[in-house]
C-alpha cells in the first residue's frame, strides 16, 4: 500500500495513518461484502475545538485542532452509474443510489446523507450530470454525536472520494469550502470549522481558522499541557433537532437589530463580525454596544418586526426562509411540541454577548500562546472555564451532564475544562498539566464513568488525551 498526494493543488496531504492492520482488515471487509479488492483509500480526521463555540457561523475565528480519530472509506469506481455504501458498523444499513440523481432527505438525517452531501458537492461544484458509480465502504473510529465532527469527517472524506475518482483537481481551502456549502443539504447552516480543520491540519499544531477568506495559521500549544477529551456519553445529533439552526437564525436577527440601531444597512447583514467590521470598533466597543441595545427578555417575532419596521411574513420570506433552505418559522413551530418550549422567541441580547465574548477569548488564547508567559496554562485555563460558562449561560448549549463533567475535571486537575462542538450533549474538553495526567484519566474515568451507569461505554472512546494530528488524505492500494 503506497500514499498517494491527495488530487489538490497544494502540497500533499501525507501524514501516516497509525495502523496499517487496519486498512487489511478494512480491506478484506470489503472484499467480502463487494467480491473485490478497493483501489484506493481515504482519510478525513475529526477535531476538537479547544476555544471558539458556535461562532464560526457568525464570521469568527475558531481554535480547533484535528484528532487521531478518523473516517475512512474504501473505494471502487465503478461503470455501472450505482452508488453502493456499507458501513462496517452493522448499526447503519447498506445504503445504494443511482449516482446521477442524489437524492438527500434533510428530514431523516440518516448515515448515509452525509456521504451523499460530499459527493453532491462535486458533482455541482464540476457541473456534472453524467458520473461513473462507485462501491464504497466506510470505517470510522470517531465516537457518534459526541462533538468531534463525525459526520463533517465524513462530508469531506465523501466529497475527497469524489474528487479522487473523477481525477479533478482542488485546493485543500476549496474542498473545504465546498464541503461546508454541501453539508448543509442535511439542514445544518454551519460555519466550516469543522470542514476546514479536518483538510488544512497538519500534526503537531492547532490551527487558528478564519473566515471570508477561509486562512489557517498554526497556533504552537504549551508543552507542558495536555489536552484531554472527555466524551459525557449524552448523543446529540444537530441536524435530528431544532436548537442548533435557532441559534444561527437568533445570531443572524441580532445582527440585524444592531445594523438597524447603527443605521447600517441592515437588510444584508447576516453575521455578528459583520456588525463589527461596519462599525470598525474593538469586540469589547460591540459587547457595550449589545449591552446598550437589546435587552435580555427574549423578542418575540412581531417585536422583532416592530424594531426593524417589517411585516411578520416579511421576517419570514425575505430574513428567515432564504438562508436556512426551509421555512423557519414553520419548522419552529413543528418542533415545538416535541421541544416542549416556545422556540418562537428569539434571545438575541444571550447569543450577541456569548459571540462576541468568545470572539474575544479565541483571540486572547492565541497570543497567550504565542507570548508563552509563565502561568500560560493556567491562563489558557481560565478562557477555558469562561468559554464553558457562557455556552452554558449566554448561549444554553451544555447540559447537565456536560456541566457535571466540566466540574469533575476541574476537581481532579484541569486548569481549564469546557464543552466541545456544537453542545447539548458530546464532549468536554480539558487542559491538564502533563504531569498530572495519569492521575487525571484514573480520577475522571472512577468519579464520571464507573460511579454511573457509562461503564459500558468503550473506554477509549470516553476519555483520552490526544495531540494535533494531521489532515485529510488518499493513498492507493498497491
Amino acid at each position: 500500500m503506497r500514499n498517494l498526494s491527495s488530487p489538490t493543488r497544494d502540497q500533499p496531504m501525507l501524514p501516516e495513518l497509525g495502523a496499517p492492520g487496519k486498512l487489511l482488515k478494512l480491506k478484506e471487509m470489503f472484499n467480502s461484502k463487494f467480491g473485490s479488492v478497493p483501489k484506493f483509500y481515504v482519510r478525513a480526521p475529526g477535531r476538537v475545538n479547544i476555544i471558539g463555540e458556535h461562532i464560526d457561523y457568525c464570521g469568527y475565528s475558531v481554535l480547533p485542532m484535528a484528532v487521531e480519530q478518523d473516517m475512512l472509506i474504501a473505494v471502487e469506481p465503478v461503470k455501472t452509474h450505482v452508488l453502493q455504501l456499507a458501513n462496517t458498523n452493522p448499526l447503519y444499513p447498506d445504503f445504494s443510489t443511482s449516482a446521477n440523481n442524489i437524492q438527500i432527505d434533510k428530514t431523516k438525517p440518516l448515515w448515509h446523507n452525509y456521504f451523499l452531501c460530499g459527493f453532491k458537492g462535486i458533482q455541482e461544484h464540476f457541473g456534472l450530470s453524467d458520473l461513473t458509480g462507485m462501491n464504497c465502504l466506510v470505517d470510522g473510529n470517531i465516537p457518534p454525536s459526541s462533538g468531534l465532527s463525525s459526520s463533517s469527517a465524513l462530508v469531506c472524506c465523501a466529497g475527497l472520494v469524489t474528487l479522487t475518482v473523477l481525477g479533478m483537481n482542488l485546493s485543500k481551502v476549496e474542498l473545504a469550502e465546498i464541503c461546508t456549502k454541501s453539508e448543509h443539504y442535511i439542514g445544518t447552516e454551519g460555519g466550516g470549522m469543522d470542514q476546514s480543520i479536518s483538510f488544512l491540519a497538519e500534526e503537531g499544531t492547532a490551527k487558528l481558522i478564519e473566515f471570508s477568506p477561509l486562512r489557517a495559521t498554526d497556533v504552537k500549544l504549551p508543552s507542558g499541557a495536555v489536552f484531554v477529551i472527555a466524551n459525557s456519553c449524552v448523543e446529540m445529533n444537530k441536524a435530528a433537532t431544532s436548537h442548533f439552526n435557532i441559534r444561527v437564525m437568533e445570531c443572524r436577527l441580532a445582527a440585524k437589530l444592531l445594523a438597524k440601531h447603527k443605521c447600517l444597512p441592515w437588510e444584508e447583514v447576516l453575521r455578528l463580525e459583520e456588525v463589527q467590521a461596519k462599525l470598525e470598533v474593538s469586540l469589547e466597543e460591540m459587547l457595550l454596544i449589545t449591552e446598550g441595545t437589546l435587552h435580555s427578555e427574549p423578542y418575540s417575532p412581531e417585536e422583532i418586526c416592530r424594531c426593524l419596521g417589517i411585516s411578520l411574513q416579511e421576517l419570514k420570506t425575505q430574513i428567515l426562509s432564504p438562508n436556512t433552505q426551509d421555512d423557519p418559522l414553520h419548522q419552529l413551530s413543528h418542533c415545538s411540541a416535541r421541544l416542549k418550549m416556545n422556540v418562537l422567541t428569539f434571545k438575541l441580547y444571550q447569543r450577541a454577548k456569548h459571540v462576541y465574548s468568545e470572539a474575544a477569548r479565541v483571540l486572547q488564547f492565541k497570543k497567550i500562546c504565542e507570548e508563552t508567559p509563565d502561568n500560560t496554562v493556567q491562563l489558557l485555563g481560565e478562557l477555558m472555564n469562561q468559554s464553558h460558562m457562557s455556552c452554558r449561560d449566554m448561549y444554553e448549549c451544555s447540559c447537565p451532564e456536560l456541566d457535571q463533567l466540566v466540574d469533575i475535571c476541574r476537581k481532579f486537575g484541569a486548569q481549564g475544562s469546557r464543552l466541545t462542538g456544537a453542545g447539548w450533549g458530546g464532549c468536554t474538553v480539558s487542559i491538564v498539566p502533563a504531569d498530572k495526567l495519569s492521575s487525571f484519566l484514573a480520577n475522571v474515568h472512577e468519579a464520571y464513568y464507573q460511579r454511573s451507569n457509562r461503564s459500558l461505554v468503550p473506554e477509549k472512546q470516553s476519555l483520552f488525551a490526544t495531540k494535533p494530528g494531521g489532515g485529510a488524505l488518499v493513498f492507493l492500494e498497491a
